[in-house]
């Protein structure tokens, strides 16, 4: 998928959405990126731009970086292009998909960069804008798109997925374990009159839990992760785009990855832990430069946030980072 580049501003920022968003680990992921950034002309991208939290922080910090900013939803890059329009011609703006980083660089015609941030998960607009239906607390219509020109919606997958599938996408990706009691007693609901609103999905599940089960959270929780999931392939996204960014990243370069859910720490764990293991069989008596690792392992496993920004920013409690610097080209 090709991006666009967003030049304009469909509407200012206003202070109360401005402030929506509180960069996690921020940081850490400034001291993480630094040595690669730092020199003049660096490029770095900011492949979840959301609402520029992070990018904004990095151009105010490096007078003399570049932050391409991708992100799929236009709401947030009109938001963020007003947020981030005093850094001028510094801030580039991309709609795109992340796992399109590779193309959106050679739209711009950039070969490789310095640095490439993932902070992964749902942004805060969209958590806390109740018409996008990606929260469980709040009614509201059952949408969870990241991009409105999508076709697929969460009231689509209720009202059509078979029971099987209802059942595969809560076990897979909301690794809910009472995925076939919730996708049986959707089946049963919806037969009755569609549910179009996530206020009814939500009674729904809630009356098809059990006491026991009350107690661990909300019951929604998991189900809610899994359609969002779904409507948007964030999973089969992110396996996409972790290999093509650290194929674009020049030698030296970092990457940093935010995680929020096991789902997709698992998988950058398992690309990072290949890509910096050497890949000589095993008895060969000397290494060859195109077995070396690709990657080093800037931290030891995955970082969490301090007790203190969980208590000041509840929505890092979660969060796991890691990163790495790029040891070598591609074979």
């Amino acid at each position: 998928m090709d991006g666009d580049l967003c030049l304009g501003v469909v509407r200012p920022l206003t202070m109360s959405e401005n402030t929506l968003h509180t960069p996690v680990m921020l940081e850490r992921t400034i001291e993480l990126l630094t040595p690669a950034i730092s020199r003049p002309g660096a490029v770095l991208v900011d492949a979840t731009l959301g609402l520029g939290g992070h990018a904004e922080a990095f151009l105010e910090r490096f007078p003399e970086l570049t932050v391409i900013g991708i992100d799929r939803d236009p709401e947030a890059l009109a938001l963020t292009g007003d947020r981030l329009a005093p850094y001028g011609d510094r801030a580039i703006l991309v709609r795109a998909v992340y796992d399109a980083i590779s193309e959106s660089l050679t739209d711009l015609g950039i070969s490789a960069v310095a640095g490439i941030l993932f902070d992964l998960g749902v942004s805060s607009l969209q958590l806390d804008r109740v018409d996008r239906g990606f929260s469980y607390s709040q009614d509201a219509p059952l949408d969870m798109r990241m991009d409105a020109d999508s076709p697929l919606t969460a009231e689509r997958i209720i009202a059509e997925y078979s029971e099987f599938d209802l059942r595969r996408i809560f076990y897979e990706f909301g690794e809910e374990k009472l995925a076939p009691r919730y996708a049986s007693k959707i089946v049963q609901a919806r037969e009755k009159s569609p549910i179009s609103r996530s206020g009814q999905l939500v009674d729904v599940i809630v009356a098809a839990t059990p006491a026991a089960a009350k107690r661990a959270g909300h019951p929604a929780k998991r189900v809610f992760q899994a359609l969002r999931i779904e409507v948007n392939q964030e999973l089969a996204v992110l396996a996409r785009a972790i290999p093509s960014a650290i194929d674009v990243l020049e030698v030296d370069g970092r990457m940093v990855v935010l995680a929020y859910q096991s789902l997709e720490d698992r998988i950058v764990k398992r690309i990072f832990a290949a890509r910096s293991t050497s890949t000589a069989p095993r008895g060969l008596p000397v290494e060859l430069p195109e077995h070396r690792p690709e990657l080093r392992l800037l931290v030891r496993g995955a970082e969490l946030a301090s007790e203190s920004e969980k208590v000041s920013n509840p929505r890092a409690t979660p969060v796991r980072l890691r990163a790495v610097q790029k040891l070598r080209p591609a074979a």
